[in-house]
């Protein structure tokens, strides 16, 4: 918490639900504004780490960020949605919102995970808004043919097809029945801490336990805001507003930078990749690195952000 409360927290509402965020000014007259949003079973303390050196980087010559990570709804001290229709569409339109009252008329946007799904629609939805994306989450359009695809290539696909088919179960309870689970999330902090370790075990670039790459106060820290919040059931109805949501005909025109971690759990092709992002401009895959890569390799993570951040303001013409 005071980590959090170093970075600047702050409350706001949107359509009548309170919505907490991070904002951190940058002391550079350069600096751009830049929208960090996490997605399940994360929350903003992930970005803890890397909100100062975007801000103000030691470099000089790196670019700096007024940085703002906004808590999802449902998620960490935003509010509980009481109705339906929180998905990512809406999202997305809350988060412009935001960015309006701060000042920040133009900004560029970055997620993972659902955070990566939102920053995606609003480079489709808000393309006069949007100077870039960089993003670790790409979802291609349904139905595209691995034809003319590299064995890798196809390794992805198989391996992607395999974690939606065998390994998202998870998913699938909290896209149908999230109140179900949502019950033992919020009355036990051990179910949570499973419910979520689990995650973090499966997903991370280790071979046998999380802690390889990730502490165990960081871990902790996280869940701990869903305990201390209560928000195991509310956060769990993001999958039951937003699951298979993304509109197949989105195109997204701005300057995207793509990186795709080597052990993420869904990986995608540039060739697909570029059915909906029209305009890559940078594309990476390390070879270390899982779905949390923010915690799993910070210092890259920040070096390749920020590379990725640059590539898109130079397309965009800065």
């Amino acid at each position: 918490m005071e980590r959090l409360n170093r970075a600047g927290q702050f409350r706001t509402a949107t359509d009548g639900l309170g919505i907490h965020f991070l904002h951190r000014r940058s002391a550079r007259a350069d600096a751009t504004p830049l929208l960090l949003t996490h997605g399940w079973p994360g929350s903003v303390a992930e970005f803890i780490d890397v909100v100062d050196e975007l801000a103000d980087p030691k470099d000089a010559d790196a670019p700096a960020f007024h940085v703002v990570a906004p808590s999802l709804p449902g998620f960490g001290y935003s509010d509980k949605p009481a109705t339906t229709g929180w998905g990512t569409e809406k999202n997305a339109a809350a988060w412009v919102e935001l960015m309006d009252r701060l000042g920040h008329s133009q900004f560029l946007a970055h997620g993972g995970d659902w955070g990566g799904n939102i920053t995606t629609v609003l480079g489709g939805r808000f393309p006069e808004r949007l100077r870039g994306i960089p993003s670790t989450f790409v979802e291609a359009p349904p139905g595209l043919t691995t034809d003319g695809l590299t064995a890798a290539e196809r390794g992805w696909t198989e391996e992607t097809r395999d974690f939606r088919h065998r390994r998202a179960a998870y998913a699938k309870q909290q896209a149908t029945r999230p109140q179900t689970i949502g019950y033992a999330l919020v009355d036990s902090p051990v179910g949570l801490l499973a419910w979520i370790l689990d995650k973090f075990a499966e997903w991370s670039d280790t071979e046998d336990s999380p802690f390889e790459r990730i502490s165990r106060d960081r871990v902790l820290g996280n869940v701990t805001l869903y305990w201390l919040t209560r928000s195991g059931a509310s956060a769990a109805r993001i999958h039951y507003e937003s699951h298979h949501s993304l509109d197949p005909g989105l195109r997204v025109d701005v300057p995207s930078a793509i990186t795709m971690y080597s052990r993420d759990i869904e990986k995608t092709t540039r060739a697909w990749a570029q059915e909906r992002y029209r305009n890559i401009v940078r594309r990476r895959s390390p070879g270390a690195g899982g779905h949390f890569p923010s915690p799993e390799v910070p210092e890259y993570f920040v070096r390749d952000l920020r590379e990725g951040l640059a590539a898109v303001l130079a397309a965009a013409g800065r």
